[in-house]
Parts: C-alpha cells; sequence; structure tokens
C-alpha cells in the first residue's frame, strides 16, 4: 500500500469516521484502555458498517508504521521480500536478454502482459525509483535528463534501435537530448505510449489513467488499445486511459514546479493540495468536508510537508490534528 494516503476516494469512509477511527486507535494501542473504554470502542464498531471499514482502514495504514518484529515471523517476512526482489532482478535479465536479441517491441509486450504483478512490486526491481517524500534527478545515456518525483519507479531500456522508458509508478519530467542515431524516445504505461518530437514534458500515473503535459515541442500519443492517437504541443495537457484522450487543455505549470521542489497552488480547492501534499508524505492526511473546497493559493516546499502545513494554518481557518504520529487531519477552527 502507498502511505502516502490523501483526501478519501469514493467508496472510501468519510473523512469525520475516518478520524473517530483513528481516535480510537490511538486509544487502544498501548493495550492500556479501560475495560469502559474498550466496550464503547466496540459499541462504535457495531454501530455502522462504515466504521468498521474505517478501522481497517487505518489498521491498514498503521501497519505499514510498525517494526517488522512485531509480525508473527519476522524472518520469514524479510526473507519473502528478498525472494520476490531476488525474482524480479532475474525476470530483468531475461527480458534484458530478449531485447537484446528483438528490439525493445518484444520486451515492452512482455512487460505489460504480465499485469498480475502490481506496480509496488514491480518498483522493488526498478531500474530508477524514490520513495514517498524523495526526488531525484538522471541523466541517460544519450544525455537525456529525467526527474523522478516521489513515490516513483521507471525501467530504461536503450537499444540500437530506440529509447524507451517505461513508467511503473508516479510521475516523471523528461527532458530529450538530440540523438546522433536518430532513435526515437518513447515512454510507455498501462495506458498507452507516448513518442517525444524534441521536447520537454511530463507523465503522471494516476488510478486507470495517465497524464500528459507539455512544455516544449510535442508529443504524439497513441492508447494501449489504439482506438486513439493525438499530438499534443507544447503548452497543452491531456488525461488518457487504454481506450480513449480526453480534450486538451492548458498545461498545469504545476506538473513542471515540483521539479524544482514547489508544489503551486492557482486558486484551487484545500483537498486539492492536500491530495496533492500527501503524495509527498508518510502516512494518511485527509481533510474535513466543512473545509474542503476553501481556496487557496502561493507556493508551498514540498521537501517540508510540516512546514507547508503551518503556512496553510496561517492562512486559512483551519487546524491540524494527530491522533498518531502517521495520522494527520486538517480539520476547521474551533
Amino acid at each position: 500500500m502507498n502511505h502516502g494516503s490523501s483526501f478519501s476516494s469514493p467508496g472510501t469512509p468519510p473523512h469525520t469516521v475516518l478520524m473517530q477511527a483513528a481516535e480510537w486507535y490511538a486509544c487502544l494501542r498501548d493495550g492500556k484502555a479501560s475495560a469502559a473504554q474498550r466496550s464503547a470502542w466496540q459499541s462504535w464498531l457495531t454501530q455502522d458498517e462504515m466504521h468498521s471499514t474505517a478501522w481497517r482502514y487505518v489498521e491498514e495504514v498503521s501497519r505499514g508504521f510498525e517494526p517488522v518484529r512485531t509480525a508473527p515471523d519476522s524472518r520469514r517476512v524479510v526473507e519473502q521480500l528478498h525472494t520476490a526482489n531476488e525474482r524480479l532482478h532475474s525476470r530483468r535479465r531475461v527480458l534484458t536478454s530478449v531485447a537484446a536479441l528483438a528490439g525493445t517491441g518484444v520486451l515492452s509486450w512482455l512487460g505489460w502482459r504480465q499485469s498480475w504483478l502490481p506496480s509496488s512490486v514491480m518498483a522493488l526491481g526498478a531500474d530508477h525509483s524514490t520513495q514517498t517524500g524523495e526526488q531525484s534527478q538522471i541523466v541517460l545515456a544519450d544525455g537525456s535528463r529525467l526527474w523522478l518525483n516521489t513515490a516513483s519507479a521507471i525501467d530504461v531500456q536503450f537499444s540500437a534501435q530506440a529509447r524507451h522508458i517505461v513508467l511503473i509508478s508516479g510521475e516523471v519530467f523528461i527532458q530529450t537530448a538530440q540523438d546522433d542515431a536518430a532513435r526515437p524516445f518513447t515512454v510507455q504505461t498501462p495506458q498507452g505510449s507516448m513518442r517525444a518530437l524534441g521536447t520537454q514534458f511530463n507523465v503522471r500515473m494516476d488510478k486507470d489513467c495517465t497524464q500528459l503535459a507539455v512544455y516544449e515541442g510535442a508529443v504524439r500519443v497513441s492508447t494501449a488499445t489504439g482506438q486513439s492517437t493525438a499530438t499534443v504541443q507544447a503548452g497543452k495537457q491531456v488525461h488518457f486511459s487504454a481506450q480513449r484522450i480526453k480534450q486538451s487543455m492548458d498545461a498545469d505549470q504545476a506538473r513542471e514546479a515540483w521539479t524544482k521542489g514547489v508544489l503551486v497552488a492557482d486558486n484551487i480547492p484545500l483537498r486539492s493540495v492536500i491530495q496533492e501534499l500527501g503524495r509527498y508524505r508518510k502516512g494518511y492526511i485527509g481533510v474535513d468536508e466543512s473545509v474542503a473546497d476553501l481556496k487557496v493559493y502561493g507556493s508551498f516546499p514540498i521537501h517540508d510537508t510540516d512546514r507547508v502545513l503551518k503556512m496553510l494554518v496561517s492562512a486559512l481557518p483551519i487546524r491540524i490534528g494527530q491522533p498518531l504520529p502517521w495520522w494527520t487531519n486538517v480539520e476547521a477552527q474551533h
């Protein structure tokens, strides 16, 4: 699970219920709760199915912050993770050999047909990856520059015929270099492929969707099903699924600003700011509906999420609650 969770999506418990569950978890986690407190918790838990759903959600998030030694068999857990990582490296060696013989087309076909591997597992064996809150800059063999955003992973597949990037998870900003061999530069996600036409562009993966923003040159997009293609010019961006490409709009400057460590908010709802902030912050961060639509303006340092929260508190009628070290609530002032 990605422990940079944020504003609840449809189908998850409301923020107020998640907050109640987190407060109960904080009360009970040290095992010192009284019998009356445990009885009250049980009563709350059975009042509504949404309560038990929220409790399981809090347990899942919190489990990621407990030491591995608390697992029933910690040695076995570590061994399983190590074995999985070794298998991924072995798989890469095999696929790289195939690519050397048959070109990147076969490698891409094999990689994306193995969709049973979740992106979080694939990231373990990625060529380049970042953890939550981390960013990195990469210079490729041809001189192209990549900026890898928080919780992101890519594979790099260069051959005599092509330059190919597979975005496994997260977000990458790319500044392509000219290539003497005139090899095409392409980026692939589960939703489709993008071919750079001398350019600077940003690619971000969301659930069942890829966002492409172009800042220089142009990028040719083809959906995974082959049903739709489009050329996105500088200053424009599109979202696309495996089937279709949505209408283009002006490129979001925030998708370029993050490479400079800045989160840009230009009259956007607080819920959107908190959702973006959650990508850089370990644990859960959520916002109450009563303040979620407050408009936010400004530039914020994404490498210091605590400072961002303080800046938001100073500018808006909100407060920050933390029932657990890894659980942050953005609420209305009382």
